[in-house]
């Protein structure tokens, strides 16, 4: 049973952090806007047909991350430990109560959605039911609540919006500018802009898919320490990580890679790497998050 030791705090640290991401990729972003508009109309239809499709599917992102994971919202009579566990975790929160959803997988793994605090919902897949221990399953969830108190899945989302455009960019229009033309523009011009929002584009790309990955890893870190305090045991978190990490290595690697794709939503992802590949992970490795866990467990304990 959570134990509230104290209201949980903002992350003074992961909101400024998020700030940052949102002004730096805004300057970004304005930049690749001013490029585009530079081409012409073809590219500019294009990019408003392709940033109609990403809205919508911003709009619909939980839903289509639920649908991937094949997960399904249950009622608290179909799953009443589960809900009880949300509310009371969410009332610490000073949330008000997420929907609740479970996925069939064998994966041991969670994950939060939703636009907002009142649209999200918590999934755990069946895997985890499976592997965790109450005190254990109880950790992980407040894992979750502390990633909608703190509204970083909205954000992530909304930083991920050009870094997708950018990478649709990378992929098609190189070939289409030089060999396509780029309507109203002679053949030159037309294969010199073509040149030109290629290599912007791999540049926006590039940029903020590190920016990204950077704050992605830093919510893991504030997502841990609000765990910690809402239940008041770090350790419990840590016994979860370990639990879930050490049972991915026997997941069959077919089931890891259809699901490395939610990897950002997950609690653990599917597939990771330490050292130099932990640079282009959405989580901090597993060791760091037990230090950092360690941490919060001495500290609580003064």
């Amino acid at each position: 049973m959570a134990v509230r030791t104290k209201t949980l705090p903002p992350d003074r640290g992961l909101t400024a952090r998020m700030m940052l991401t949102v002004v730096l990729l805004g300057a970004l972003y304005l930049f690749f806007t001013w490029i585009l508009l530079q081409a012409n109309a073809g590219i500019q239809t294009m990019v408003l047909v392709l940033g109609l499709m990403l809205a919508a599917q911003y709009f619909l992102s939980d839903r289509l991350a639920l649908l991937s994971m094949g997960a399904r919202e249950v009622t608290p009579q179909q799953a009443p430990e589960l809900h009880d566990m949300v509310a009371r975790l969410a009332a610490l929160a000073d949330l008000p109560k997420p929907k609740v959803a479970i996925s069939p997988a064998r994966i041991p793994n969670a994950f939060a959605v939703g636009r907002n605090q009142r649209t999200a919902t918590v999934a755990v897949t069946q895997g985890l039911l499976d592997q965790l221990e109450p005190h254990e399953l109880e950790a992980v969830v407040a894992h979750e609540i502390t990633h909608i108190k703190n509204r970083d899945v909205a954000i992530i989302t909304f930083a991920s919006f050009f870094a997708t455009l950018a990478g649709y960019l990378t992929q098609h229009l190189f070939y289409w500018g030089l060999w396509g033309g780029f309507g109203g523009r002679d053949d030159r011009n037309g294969a010199n802009w073509g040149v030109i929002v290629y290599l912007v584009s791999i540049l926006v790309y590039t940029l903020s898919f590190f920016l990204i990955r950077a704050l992605s890893r830093y919510r893991e870190f504030a997502a841990d320490r609000g765990a910690a305090i809402l239940t008041g045991a770090p350790s419990h978190l840590a016994s979860a990580l370990i639990k879930i990490s050490g049972r991915m290595k026997v997941v069959p690697q077919r089931d890891l890679r259809e699901a490395e794709a939610m990897n950002a939503f997950f609690i653990a992802p599917a597939l990771s790497g330490d050292g130099f590949a932990e640079l282009f992970s959405t989580h901090p490795s597993l060791e760091r998050r037990l230090a950092h866990l360690r941490r919060l467990e001495e500290e609580m304990r003064r």
